[in-house]
């Protein structure tokens, strides 16, 4: 069979042929990925195939060169790069060549793919004619469809390659790029190509943007483009201004005075929808970096430094032109909107509330007069529009500003749920929720709560769109009003309504389907009920526990019934949402769960059995476990040999690395639970750990969790984690010597999360082995655990949560050498520094109390 009919297989309505055909192009990418490649590029190039063809062929030669997980992106680079440099030529070649397609979807095919091995190859020196002939293909042809696709293409570059790379030539890119972005360029669609690439280079294009005479010029074309007959390049340019506003906000402010400012307002009340989303989402970028700057001032001002970035207030200025734009906007909705389809009157209330944050009190004054005047309108969409309108100031203005005007329309919004349009009462419910979750002290339990809570009942019974809402505004009541810690207050301001809505939730999670997430919704609302429930909901929630497990036996006894992938995925979902309430009721009841726990454990062990290795309903049901560990401890002994091949199957499982990593978690809550009983399973615990942590395949963000486990399990078994302390020391000064490169901040998150990890694995097992009495077996590892303190602390990229872990660490050393045997190692400077600052933190709960108890600890050794 071809590559092409392979790749047109893969199209297939059938399953088993688009999976056979899919099997077969994984195991030619195997077996000879050299030649596999050059297929699809010969495929990509072929003028007499069909267009879906050439592109399938593209998209799966990129797909064989980029990825967005680390491990499958170095994996890949360097078995294209493994090839020989003719065969690669070769492909290059046809690729680039390609781009001349008189087909466009081929052609920004081809651009995909000239990206994504120049991605690869320009970091090495290689491909080193690439950006002089795509700089010919754009400047020196007549070809607009070559010079589109060239340009599609130089984008994609830029975006995807570090600057420095291309340093050199960076003014003759930015040259070309804006040449064809210029108001004399006669094709709008290759002008469009050019403000597109503009946009995908504005990182790569900092440093031209740092001179002011580059900037103006960028400014220039980028504002004219926004004034061009064709509305894709006015799309695409508005864009381009939101993004630049983004990055360089700083530099913005000459800008918005001569031009933004005029072009954004008109840019907002254009006709077409597509511009003035853009031109309303301009304004949103604005706020957003306002309130950003408002919280580094803040911060900044708490310790007494200068904040490194002025907020310019270009939101607050506008506010007078904005705001009625914003008001007029709420007004144009659609009649049938799709709620997955952003349209203008979304845009306009996501602004307005932003706006709010960013302006604060100075928003209320001018919103209220409309909110008045249209809230008793006969038209549909002015009630609407003046209820969003309302709920969008909700945050941001003083709450002593609101609380009169909240409890002046609570009555109103109330009674609005019986509103005859259902996109009014859609809009009311949301409001409602807002009230409930950011003025909870304008809700007086007894004079607005009945008519509160019987009119988002009452909205459980109406459309999808109208229950998630509901479910939403009942969440935020639960969360405001209740308590998550184990339910120590004897009653709260719900527990009269409690039984009632738990009554009419679970009516409304028996609709079939799950339209606008409203089964989902509702489900997560009795979590969040039983969550926040007081002691006198418990008989409740032990009834509600019986109806949860009868519905999850159900689902099992369903499970070999369900066909079609939409059912399967239907089924799983609602298997998710009942283990996530059980997981709630577990975690609420504690100890009260053990009548239940046979039955609990029964199910869930049996509904694991039916389960694809890939199912999130794993997920979920591990997490009921965990819950379970912590509810019954010790007593989860009698659970573990029938549990156990499911939790070591998960831990197995690479390649759903989510499910690994709460299978890591659910370890450290078995040895939390079972203290020196988990010592029969610590061998395999062990094992299947030091395992993963090789596994190449396994993503990184698992390995963090995997060293605090070593933590988990030294604590449980205190001394006799002596017997692990050699091999899991090496690999914590393994873990240790990870470094991130400057400005990668992917990889200074992931570096400053496994520091944790391995911080929280040192605390246990210095505590652990102190319990034990074998703290001595530390003492050759001292000066590594001491080591990677100093490297971790002198690290300038350091997260603010390690200072407390490694203060706490050090109090953990103190306390378990109190013989002084270590004493030289704590007066390093660093670690006076340390606790210095740990004694003046303000900012980080619980820091300076640790502090405080290290340094007594420290002075008494």
């Amino acid at each position: 069979m071809s590559i092409a009919e392979l790749l047109a297989n893969t199209l297939s309505a059938d399953q088993q042929i688009r999976s056979d055909a899919e099997k077969q192009l994984q195991a030619f990418v195997v077996n000879n990925y050299g030649q596999y490649a050059a297929l699809l590029a010969q495929e990509l190039a072929n003028e007499s195939a069909q267009a879906f063809i050439r592109t399938a062929a593209g998209l799966a030669l990129k797909n064989t060169l980029i990825s967005n997980e680390g491990q499958r992106k170095l994996e890949f680079s360097q078995r294209w790069l493994s090839l020989e440099e003719s065969n690669r030529a070769n492909i290059r070649q046809t690729v680039f060549t390609t781009l001349s397609s008189p087909d466009t979807r081929t052609s920004s095919t081809a651009a995909q793919v000239v990206a994504a091995i120049a991605a690869i190859e320009l970091p090495q020196g290689q491909w080193p004619d690439l950006i002089k002939n795509m700089l010919d293909n754009v400047q020196n042809t007549d070809n607009t469809q070559l010079k589109q696709a060239t340009l599609t293409a130089i984008g994609f570059v830029c975006e995807s390659i570090e600057p420095e790379i291309l340093a050199a030539q960076s003014g003759a890119i930015l040259t070309c790029i804006v040449s064809g972005a210029r108001k004399e360029e006669q094709n709008q669609e290759v002008r469009r190509a050019a403000i597109v690439a503009l946009y995908n280079s504005l990182e790569f294009t900092r440093e031209n943007f740092e001179r002011e005479g580059e900037r103006n010029y960028i400014m220039q074309i980028v504002c004219e483009a926004t004034q061009s007959t064709d509305v894709s390049v006015q799309v695409s340019a508005f864009e381009c201004l939101v993004r630049i506003m983004q990055i360089y906000y700083d530099k913005m402010r000459f800008y918005m005075e001569k031009a933004l400012f005029g072009l954004t307002v008109f840019g907002m009340k254009h006709e077409d929808e597509r511009v003035a989303l853009q031109a309303v989402e301009f304004w949103s970028t604005v706020c957003e970096e306002e309130i950003d700057l408002a919280q580094e001032a803040l911060e900044a001002a708490e310790t007494g430094d200068q904040p490194d970035r002025l907020s310019h207030n270009f939101a607050k200025a506008a506010l007078p032109e904005i705001l009625p734009v914003l008001m007029w906007l709420l007004t144009k909705q659609e009649e049938e909107a799709d709620e997955e389809d952003w349209n203008v009157s979304m845009g306009a209330g996501t602004c307005l509330a932003l706006l709010a944050q960013c302006v604060e009190d100075a928003v209320v004054g001018p919103v209220i007069p409309f909110v008045e005047n249209n809230i008793r309108s006969s038209e549909w969409r002015y009630r609407e529009a003046a209820v969003m309108a309302f709920g969008s100031i909700l945050e941001g203005p003083d709450h002593k500003m609101l609380a009169n005007l909240v409890n002046q329309a609570l009555p109103v919004l109330i009674d609005m749920m019986k509103d005859p349009s259902p996109q009014v009462k859609d809009t009311t419910a949301w409001t409602l929720g807002r009230v409930s979750y950011l003025l909870i002290e304008c809700i007086k339990p007894d004079v607005h709560l009945h008519p509160l809570i019987a009119s988002l009942v009452y909205g459980l019974k109406d459309s999808p769109r109208i229950v998630s809402n509901c479910c939403w505004a009942i969440m935020s009541l639960s969360d405001s009003f209740g308590s998550s810690k184990d339910g120590a207050s004897p009653a709260y301001p719900l527990s009269p309504y409690f039984e009632g809505i738990v009554t009419e939730l679970l009516t409304t999670t028996e609709r079939t389907g799950n339209e606008s997430n409203a089964r989902t919704s509702a489900y997560e609302c009795i979590s969040s009920l039983v969550t926040g429930a007081a002691l006198d909901c418990f008989g409740t929630i032990q009834k509600l526990t019986v109806t949860i497990i009868e519905r999850l036996e159900l689902s099992i006894t369903q499970h070999n019934q369900i066909l079609g992938q939409d059912e399967r995925t239907a089924h799983s979902e609602l298997q998710s949402n009942l283990c996530s309430v059980l997981t709630s009721i577990i975690r609420k009841l504690r100890t009260e769960v053990a009548p239940f726990a046979d039955r609990i454990m029964t199910t869930l062990i049996t509904m694991f059995g039916t389960q694809h290795k890939a199912s999130t309903t794993l997920e979920d049901g591990f997490l009921a476990v965990g819950a379970m560990t912590t509810a019954l401890e010790t007593d989860f002994t009698r659970y573990l040999d029938a549990f156990a091949p499911y939790l070591y199957q998960a831990l197995s499982n690479h390649e759903e690395h989510q499910l690994c990593s709460i299978a890591v978690g659910l370890i450290g809550d078995i040895c939390r639970a079972l203290q020196e009983q988990s010592l029969p399973y610590c061998d395999t615990f062990m094992n299947v750990l030091l395992q993963n942590l090789q596994s190449p395949v396994l993503h990184r963000d698992v390995k963090p969790a995997i060293l605090s486990c070593f933590g988990d399990i030294a604590l449980a078994i205190s001394g006799r984690f002596d017997v692990y302390l050699e091999v899991v020391m090496m690999v914590l000064s393994q873990a240790s010597n990870m470094r991130a490169t400057e400005n990668n901040y992917d990889m200074i998150e992931y570096v400053n999360n496994l520091r944790e990890g391995i911080l929280e694995a040192y605390v246990g097992i210095v505590q652990g082995l102190k319990t034990g009495e074998k703290a001595d077996s530390l003492a050759p590892y001292v000066n590594q655990i001491f080591q990677f303190l100093s490297n971790t602390y002198n690290d300038p990229e350091r997260g603010d949560t390690l200072i407390r872990g490694i203060i706490g660490l050090l109090g953990d050393l103190a306390e378990a050498f109190n013989d002084g045997q270590i004493k030289a190692a704590f007066h390093q400077d660093w670690v006076s520094a340390a606790l210095k600052e740990g004694r003046t933190n303000r900012s980080m709960p619980g820091i300076r109390e640790v502090t405080r108890w290290a340094k007594e600890v420290r002075l008494e050794e």
